[in-house]
C-alpha cells in the first residue's frame, strides 16, 4: 500500500491525570494558541503543515511528562466527516473571534466619528493606541485563519477604513477650532436656508433634518458634503453635524440637543426624542432609552434601502415625525 498520498489533516488525541487540573488546561491553551479546534471529544485538529507537525509533536512530548498519553495522527481525510464541513468548523470558530473584535472596532469607529464631529471625548492619541491594539488582536485571529474565511474578509475592510480615518484627524485636528454657540439663537434668523450635513445620513442628522423642518426652517432644503473629499459648502449654506459647522456636538451633547439648547425648543416630547438621539449617536451611558433599539433597526433598514442620501433623510425624517406625534398624544 502506498503511503505518498498527500496529507491534509493533523489529529492529536491526548489524556493527562485528572489532577493537577492545571496540566488539563496548560494543554487546552497551548492547543487553543496553535488554532486547533476539537472535533470529538478529547481529539483535536488543524491542517497539515510542517510547522503544525512539530508544535503538535512538542505537545505530545509535554503531555507525556506530565505521566498523561498523547497520540498524532497525519491523515489524508476524515472518512466520517467532509473536508469542506472540517473548513467550516475552522471558519465558525475565527468568526466569534472576529466578531467579539468587530464590536470593539465599532466603537472605536464611533469615538473617531465623535471627534469628527466636534465632541471632546478621547483624544486622538489615546484612540490611536486602541487602534493599535486592535490590529494587533487582528492580526493573531487572521493567523489563525487558515481558509481566509468571508468574516475576516469583511473585518479586514473595516479595519482599512478605520485606518483611512485616523489619516484624517490630525488634518482636522489642525483646522481652527469652531465651537459650537450654545447661546440663544432667532428662528427667523434661519428661514429659506440650504442646511448641509455629511454624506450617509443616519440617527442624529435625521432627527436634526426633522428638527429643523418642523421647528426651526419650514422652508429649508438639505444638502450633503463628503468629509474627506475637500468640498466646501456655499457660503450662505447652515453646516450642522459636522466638525467647524454651526450647530455640531458640544461637550457631551449630540447635535440634535445642540440644536433644542439653541433655539430654545422645550416642550416634553422633544426632550424625550433627545434622549433617544443622544443614546443612539453618543452611547455613553448617560439615559435610558427603551425605544432606542428598535428605532436604530427601522432607521438602519431606511439607510440600506433608500436610493440616495435624500431619500434617506427623507424616511428618517418621516419616521421622527411619527415618533414624535406619539409622545406628543
Amino acid at each position: 500500500m502506498s503511503n505518498d498520498k498527500a496529507k491534509n489533516w493533523l489529529l492529536f488525541f491526548y489524556a493527562v491525570p485528572s489532577t493537577p487540573v492545571s496540566n488539563r488546561m496548560k494543554v487546552w491553551r497551548k492547543l487553543l494558541k496553535t488554532g486547533a479546534i476539537p472535533l470529538k471529544g478529547a481529539v483535536y485538529i488543524l491542517p497539515f503543515s510542517p510547522e503544525h507537525y512539530e508544535l503538535l509533536q512538542w505537545l505530545v512530548s509535554e503531555v507525556t511528562a506530565m505521566q498523561g498519553e498523547a497520540a498524532l495522527v497525519a491523515i489524508e481525510k476524515v472518512e466520517t466527516i467532509k473536508d469542506a464541513e472540517i473548513i467550516e468548523l475552522f471558519n465558525q470558530a475565527r468568526k466569534s473571534d472576529y466578531l467579539a473584535l468587530a464590536n470593539e472596532l465599532e466603537e472605536l469607529t464611533r469615538k473617531v466619528g465623535d471627534i469628527k464631529k466636534g465632541g471632546q471625548g478621547q483624544s486622538p492619541q489615546s484612540l490611536l493606541a486602541e487602534l493599535t491594539k486592535a490590529l494587533k488582536a487582528f492580526a493573531e485571529i487572521r493567523r489563525l485563519d487558515f481558509f481566509a474565511s468571508a468574516t475576516g474578509a469583511e473585518l479586514h475592510e473595516k479595519i482599512t477604513s478605520l485606518r483611512a480615518e485616523f489619516k484624517t484627524l490630525q488634518s482636522w485636528e489642525e483646522r481652527p477650532e469652531t465651537a459650537t454657540a450654545i447661546g440663544p439663537k432667532a428662528a427667523a434668523s434661519y428661514r429659506g436656508r440650504i442646511w448641509v450635513t455629511r454624506t450617509s445620513p443616519f440617527v442624529d442628522r435625521m432627527a436634526c433634518a426633522w428638527l429643523i423642518k418642523r421647528f426651526i426652517d419650514p422652508e429649508a432644503t438639505f444638502d450633503f458634503i463628503a468629509e474627506n473629499a475637500g468640498d466646501s459648502p456655499e457660503p450662505t449654506a447652515v453646516v450642522f453635524d459636522m466638525y467647524g459647522g454651526e450647530f455640531t456636538h458640544s461637550g457631551d451633547l449630540c447635535t440634535f440637543e445642540v440644536l433644542l439648547k439653541v433655539f430654545g425648543l422645550k416642550d416634553k416630547p422633544l426632550k424625550e426624542l433627545a434622549k433617544i438621539v443622544h443614546v443612539l449617536d453618543l452611547k455613553d451611558g448617560k439615559y435610558q432609552a427603551p425605544e432606542a433599539a428598535g428605532l436604530e433597526g427601522i432607521l438602519g433598514g431606511i439607510r440600506k434601502t433608500a436610493e440616495d442620501d435624500h431619500d434617506a433623510l427623507t424616511q428618517g425624517m418621516r419616521v421622527f415625525e411619527l415618533l414624535y406625534t406619539s409622545k406628543n398624544s
